[in-house]
């Protein structure tokens, strides 16, 4: 019986106060959801204030897979092990999650850094949720992807590890700032924006840090003879091509649920999109007025 082990003490009860039914509802029913043959969502920070719960929630509530994959750091370790915070949303979106697969949904729970406590028990299978330590897809097309979280390729976290924790700290002082602007601009009746983000494409350190890793993880994958490799961890969604011996090799990163909302989704064809979710919901918004003025402008005729 593998021991838990000493940061897993930082929320050993969280899995206790888990309510029967969420303070949120679910907003939509099963045939109402889009549905898609393979979701990978990572990065999603529960336990920190920069996770957007409230559209992760929505997420949830609005799509529907025969797969799940939750690509690490999904619970952020090292901020519960400096302070406790855990608010009811936080308990809904692990609801919904064991939810899932309580209706068939196969999920494979692949730790990263944040959350590597996790990680002695891979193999294992809690409440339906598969934890392992890397995974290998196989896509509707005949593609195989291969499936992880990406810190292994992070020369800063192997080479400096106390430097990510340096990093980690100023990055979720930045997190606050999201949060707050955030909130200023739902106020104002505004779409939601990350300050983090932007300022991540405008530093070019940054954006040759990010170029540098999408190529190593893909020569990895293309090193291992797979058709691609699916990752978080840099909170960049992104797909591109690499080249590796002649061979093109697929390299998708998922994002975050921190700084830009994304998810990737695999099609029932096999083909892979990556879905901004404040652009779908604020697309969903602008239908349902679009509806709205056709229905008025029927009624005046």
């Amino acid at each position: 019986m593998t021991e838990l082990t000493p940061d897993l003490t930082a929320f050993a009860n969280v899995s206790s106060f888990l309510p029967v039914r969420p303070k949120v509802p679910e907003r939509t029913s099963l045939d109402e959801r889009r549905r898609f043959r393979t979701i990978w969502i990572s990065d999603i920070h529960l336990g920190t204030k920069g996770c957007n719960a409230e559209l992760l929630i929505d997420f949830l509530d609005h799509t529907d897979s025969d797969t799940l994959y939750l690509v690490g750091d999904i619970i952020d370790g090292w901020r519960l092990k400096k302070k406790f915070y855990w608010p009811a949303e936080h308990n809904d979106i692990v609801w919904r999650i064991l939810k899932r697969a309580h209706r068939g949904t196969r999920i494979v729970y692949i730790p990263g850094n944040h959350d590597e406590m996790v990680r002695p028990f891979a193999g294992m299978n809690f409440g339906g949720v598969e934890i392992a330590r890397a995974a290998f897809h196989d896509t509707a097309d005949g593609r195989r992807l291969m499936v992880l979280h990406g810190d292994e390729f992070d020369t800063i976290m192997l080479a400096h590890r106390w430097l990510a924790f340096v990093g980690d700290a100023l990055y979720h002082a930045m997190m606050r700032l999201n949060t707050w602007v955030a909130s200023v601009r739902k106020l104002f009746g505004l779409p939601y924006w990350s300050i983090s983000k932007a300022a991540k494409h405008k530093v070019k350190n940054a954006v040759e840090f990010i170029s540098k890793y999408e190529a190593i993880v893909a020569r990895a994958a293309g090193e291992r003879g797979v058709d691609g490799v699916v990752c978080g961890h840099i909170h960049t969604a992104d797909i591109r091509d690499f080249d590796h011996a002649g061979t093109s090799v697929a390299y998708y990163n998922d994002g975050d649920w921190v700084e830009g909302c994304t998810a990737l989704v695999e099609h029932f064809d096999g083909s892979m999109e990556i879905l901004h979710w404040p652009e779908e919901i604020a697309k969903r918004e602008a239908e349902k007025v679009a509806v709205m003025e056709a229905e008025t402008a029927l009624e005046a005729a």
